[in-house]
C-alpha cells in the first residue's frame, strides 16, 4: 500500500494530528547570524538572520530535531521548513538561487524523520507535508494606495515561483502539499495551477490541502473574501482538505471552522494559534487551555486534521493528540450540484434563484462612453460605470475590451486590477468577455473569485475547444458556450440542439467539466428585421431553453438580450417591451441569466395592453404581418417616456414567472 493510499485510509478512520509552529521552536535555540550562514553562506553579502527556511541547509540536524519532537508528541503529519521558500519571498535575503535546495533538503529531512518513526510504529504511518506559504506579495491588492491598479507581482511570476517550490518538495519526498495561511485567494489559485502543472510534468499526483486565514471578526480574508466565496474559489481542484490557520486562536476560529464543516465538500483541517498574542507579541495560551477549547469542535465532529500554528509547541500538539483520540473524524458533506460563482461574496445559482442580470455596460463594443473612457485611460470613471451597474441590480459584471484600436489584453488586465480594488464592484463575480482566448486567460489571472468566461465554442473544431475548456477548468471558471460550430452559428431549434448536446458531451465526458459550470448561449438573434427567416428566432430560442433544461442536466442558459430588439434601436419604449416579453417567457422555460441593460426593461404586467399585443405577435411569430404592424405602431409612440422601475422589482416578478 503506497503512502497516499495509507493517508486516505487514515483520514477516514481517525482525526489526524498535524505538527505545531516551526518558528516558535527555532527561537528557543537563540541562533545568531553565523548559525544561519553556516559554511555555504559564510560570505553572503547581506544579513540572513531570521531566514528560518535556510536552516534546512545550514542547520539540518536542528530542523530534524524539531520534527522529531513533534513526532514524539503524536503528530501524524509534519510540515517541511519551507513556509517562505520561494524565489519571491527569498528575494528579501537575495537568496533566490538557494530555493530549490531549501525545498529539496527540507523535504528530505522531514522524510527521514517521518520514516524513522514509521519504522517504530508501522501501524501508524507518519507523513510529510510540503508547506507552501502565501508570499510577501499579493496579486489582488495594491501596495500603493495612490495606484489601486498596481500589482507588485504578476500571476505568471507567482506561478513560476510556486512551480519551482512544488517540484523540489515532491522530489525531496513530500507525501502531500499544503497551501497555507492564504490571505489572497488569487495567490492560492496560482499555487494550485502550479501544482496541477507539476503533477502533469511528473506523472504523479499527491493530496493537496488548502488552508486560509481569517484576519478579524468580519470573517473575511485579508483580500476581502467571505468564507463561502473562498470555498467557491478553490473548489475546482480535487483537494484533500480545506481549512483555516493562523491570525486567530481556537476560540475566535471556532465559528468559521463550523461554517467550513457545514459547507465545504472536503475534509476539514485547522491549526489555530495558541490564542491571541499579548502586548509583546507572545502567545500565552497553555496546551490545556487550547485543548479544552478545541475538544468542543472534536466532539461535534467538525475536524479531520488538527494542529497548531503560531505559539504552539510539542506540548500543545501532545495535548491535542490526546484529546483527538476520544472523538470521531468529520464526515464530508455532499458536493453541491448547484453553481457557485464568487467575487468577494458568493453567488449561488439554484433552481429557485432569481433571473441573474449580467451588467453589459463595461463592454467597449456596446457602450460608446465606456470605449471613450478606456481609450482616454480614464479608468476611475470606467470603474464608476461598473459600480452603477451593481448598484442598479447587476449580479455579474461583463467586461469586454475587444476593439481594433485597443490592446485588449493590456486593457483587460489594467481595468480588472482597478475593478478589484473597488469593494462595491469586486464583491460580485466578473464575466471575462472576449473573442480572443489570450485575453480571457489574462483576465482570469486578475480575479481571485470564481468567474465566468464568455465564451468558447466549437467554431474552430473539437481540439481547440477541448484545449480551451481544460485551461478554464484549471482556473476554476464557469464557461459560456456559444451555439456555434464549424458550420457556423446556430439559427434554428435543431441546430441549437445539435451543437449544445455535442458541446455538453465533450465537456462532461472528455474534460470532466462540472455540468453546473456550463452555461449555454443559444444565440439571441434579432427579430422583426423584415427578413422572413428571422421571424422565428425568439420562438426557437425559448424552445431551446426548454430542451436544454430537460436534456442537459445542471447546465445553465444565458443570452445577450439586447440583440433581440436591434431592429428597433432608437425606440427604447418598444425595445424595453420586447425585452420584457421575451424574458417573461424565456425565464419560464429555463433562461437563468442574461446580459441586460437594466435601464431597458419594463415589468411585464405594466406594458400597455395595445403595445403588449403587438410585441407578443412579433416575439411569437403569430402572424405574417406582425413586424409591419409593430413598426407602424412604434412610430406613434416614439417620443413617449416609459416609467423606469428598479431592477430589484423586476427580479422579484421573475421569481413568480419561473415558478408559475
Amino acid at each position: 500500500m503506497d503512502r497516499t493510499t495509507k493517508l486516505y485510509k487514515a483520514i477516514q478512520e481517525r482525526i489526524l494530528i498535524l505538527d505545531g509552529a516551526m518558528g516558535s521552536l527555532i527561537q528557543t535555540y537563540k541562533l545568531e547570524e553565523e548559525d544561519y550562514r553556516g559554511e555555504r553562506f559564510k560570505n553572503h553579502h547581506m544579513p540572513i538572520k531570521g531566514n528560518n527556511d535556510i536552516l534546512s541547509i545550514t542547520q539540518p540536524q536542528l530542523i530534524k530535531e524539531i520534527h522529531t519532537k513533534y513526532l514524539e508528541a503524536g503528530s501524524d503529519i509534519i510540515e517541511t521548513n519551507t513556509f517562505n521558500a520561494t524565489t519571491i519571498s527569498q528575494a528579501d535575503y537575495d537568496m533566490q538561487a538557494a530555493v530549490w535546495d531549501i525545498n529539496y533538503q527540507s523535504a528530505k529531512i522531514a522524510r527521514e524523520a517521518a520514516d524513522a518513526y514509521t519504522l517504530k510504529t508501522p501501524e501508524k504511518p507518519r507523513f510529510v507535508c510540503g508547506s507552501i506559504g502565501p508570499l510577501n506579495k499579493a496579486l489582488s491588492l495594491s501596495p500603493d494606495v495612490n495606484n489601486p491598479g498596481y500589482r507588485a507581482a504578476s500571476f505568471d511570476e507567482v506561478k513560476a515561483a510556486y512551480l519551482e517550490q512544488v517540484e523540489a518538495l515532491i522530489r525531496g519526498g513530500a507525501d502531500l502539499l499544503m497551501i497555507e495561511t492564504v490571505f489572497d485567494t488569487l495567490n492560492a489559485k496560482a499555487a494550485l495551477l502550479a501544482i496541477d502543472e507539476i503533477f502533469d510534468k511528473m506523472g504523479k499526483k499527491l493530496p493537496v490541502m488548502v488552508s486560509g486565514t481569517i484576519t478579524d471578526a468580519s470573517g473575511r480574508t485579508l483580500s476581502g473574501q467571505t468564507l463561502q466565496a473562498f470555498i467557491d474559489s478553490v473548489s475546482h481542484m480535487d483537494i484533500l482538505s480545506i481549512g483555516l490557520n493562523c491570525s486567530l486562536g481556537a476560540k475566535e476560529l471556532e465559528p468559521y471552522v463550523t461554517e467550513l464543516s457545514e459547507k465545504a465538500p472536503f475534509y476539514i483541517s485547522t491549526h489555530p494559534n495558541a490564542g491571541l498574542p499579548n502586548q509583546f507579541g507572545e502567545y500565552d495560551q497553555t496546551p490545556e487551555q487550547m485543548s479544552a477549547l478545541i475538544s468542543k469542535w472534536l466532539e461535534a465532529g467538525k475536524v479531520n486534521i488538527l494542529g497548531g500554528c503560531c505559539g504552539t509547541t510539542p506540548e500543545h500538539i501532545a495535548a491535542l493528540a490526546k484529546a483527538a483520540e476520544k472523538y470521531h473524524t468529520h464526515q464530508k458533506v455532499k458536493p453541491p450540484e448547484i453553481t457557485h460563482l464568487s467575487g468577494l461574496e458568493s453567488l449561488q445559482m439554484r433552481s429557485d434563484t432569481n433571473f441573474i442580470n449580467i451588467g453589459e455596460r463595461c463592454n467597449v463594443a456596446g457602450s460608446r462612453k465606456f470605449l471613450r473612457l478606456i481609450k482616454e485611460k480614464k479608468y476611475e470613471e470606467a470603474v464608476d460605470i461598473a459600480r452603477h451597474q451593481v448598484e442598479n441590480g447587476a449580479q455579474i459584471v461583463d467586461v469586454n475590451m475587444d476593439d481594433a484600436m485597443l490592446d485588449a489584453k493590456e486593457e483587460m488586465v489594467t481595468f480588472l486590477n482597478m475593478l478589484m480594488s473597488d469593494p462595491d464592484v469586486s464583491r460580485v463575480p466578473i464575466m471575462v468577455d472576449s473573442s480572443k482566448f489570450e485575453v480571457i486567460e489574462a483576465g482570469l489571472k486578475c480575479l481571485q473569485g470564481k468567474s465566468v468566461v464568455n465564451s468558447i465554442s466549437l467554431k474552430e473544431g473539437e481540439e481547440i475547444f477541448l484545449q480551451q475548456a481544460t485551461t478554464l477548468k484549471r482556473y476554476g471558471a464557469a464557461v459560456v458556450v456559444m451555439a456555434f460550430d464549424e458550420k457556423g452559428q446556430a439559427d434554428s431549434l435543431e441546430r441549437r440542439k445539435e451543437i449544445c448536446s455535442r458541446a455538453y458531451k465533450l465537456l462532461t465526458e472528455k474534460v470532466n467539466f462540472p455540468p453546473q459550470d456550463i452555461i449555454f448561449d443559444p444565440n439571441v438573434l434579432a427579430i422583426a428585421t423584415g427578413i422572413e427567416e428571422h421571424n422565428n428566432y425568439a420562438v426557437d430560442f425559448i424552445d431551446t431553453c426548454r430542451w436544454i433544461k430537460k436534456n442537459l442536466p445542471h447546465a445553465h442558459i444565458s443570452g445577450g438580450i439586447s440583440n433581440l430588439s436591434f431592429s428597433f434601436r432608437g425606440n427604447n419604449v418598444v425595445r424595453e417591451a420586447i425585452h420584457s416579453v421575451f424574458l417573461y417567457y424565456a425565464i419560464k422555460e429555463g433562461l437563468d441569466m442574461g446580459i441586460v441593460n437594466p435601464a431597458m426593461l419594463q415589468v411585464y404586467d405594466e406594458i400597455p395592453k395595445e403595445l403588449l399585443g403587438y410585441v407578443e405577435d412579433v416575439v411569437f411569430n403569430k402572424r405574417p404581418d406582425a413586424t409591419d404592424r409593430l413598426v407602424d405602431y412604434a412610430e406613434t409612440i416614439k417620443n413617449i417616456t416609459q416609467k423606469r422601475v428598479k431592477l430589484s422589482k423586476l427580479l422579484g416578478e421573475r421569481v413568480i414567472w419561473r415558478n408559475a
